[in-house]
Order: structure tokens, then C-alpha cells, then sequence
């Protein structure tokens, strides 16, 4: 069964950067938009980034422009998160998905992996 594994998580102090990889098993990303999600609890998951098929265009919610940056990997069927000046706002775990948009909105088109945590203290 198709499956997407994140990892790359853990703790870091306010102002550090971490590397989230996601890749997939059983599956290929060939084709698809690829996207990060994080999700705080008690709180609805919400969109992070997005790059588009094969690459040309990325997407970045407002609150993390200029700090984060969406890559993939197209031969090795890989998409990372490279994130930079890290908040404690940022706490959340993060989750990587295919995805598409639309009415602006971007939306997860498969199952979700089971994230990996990330932690900024402050």
C-alpha cells in the first residue's frame, strides 16, 4: 500500500533551522503537486507549502515566506522542507501529501502519513 513517511523532526531553540524529508512507499510522485501540512493540537491541520509538478513553482503560506523553502527530489521520489529561522509558533507536526487546489485552497488528494514532530522552544 501506497504510504508517505516524514522525518527529519525534533527540537530545536527559536532561531534554529531543521530539514524535513518525506518520501514515499509503493508510490511514485511523478505527475503529482507535492505539499507540507502541520497541525497543532486541538487545532485544525493547515497548509505550509506546496511545489508544483516537476518543480517550476512553490507556494508558501504567508507566515513562514522567507523562512522556509519546499524542494523535491524527482529521481529519488523525495520532498523536503528546509526550515529557517524557526519560531516557537512553529510547533506543530508536520505532514507531507500530494496535493491540489482548489478555489485557492490546497488540499490533501491521499492519505495521510503519521507526520514527525517539530519543536521550537523558546
Amino acid at each position: 500500500q501506497a504510504q508517505l513517511v516524514e522525518s527529519g523532526g525534533g527540537l530545536v531553540q527559536a532561531g534554529g533551522s531543521l530539514r524535513l524529508s518525506c518520501a514515499a512507499s509503493g508510490r511514485t510522485f511523478s505527475g503529482y503537486s507535492m505539499g507540507w501540512f502541520r497541525q497543532v493540537p486541538g487545532k485544525e491541520r493547515e497548509f505550509v507549502a506546496a511545489i508544483s509538478w516537476p518543480g517550476s513553482s512553490t507556494y508558501y503560506t504567508d507566515s513562514v515566506k522567507g523562512r522556509f523553502t519546499i524542494s523535491r527530489d524527482n529521481a529519488k521520489n523525495t520532498v523536503a522542507l528546509q526550515m529557517n529561522s524557526l519560531k516557537p509558533e512553529d510547533t506543530a507536526v508536520y505532514y507531507c501529501a500530494t496535493v491540489g487546489r482548489y478555489g485557492g485552497s490546497w488540499s490533501n488528494l491521499g492519505s495521510w502519513g503519521q507526520g514527525t514532530q517539530v519543536t521550537v522552544s523558546s
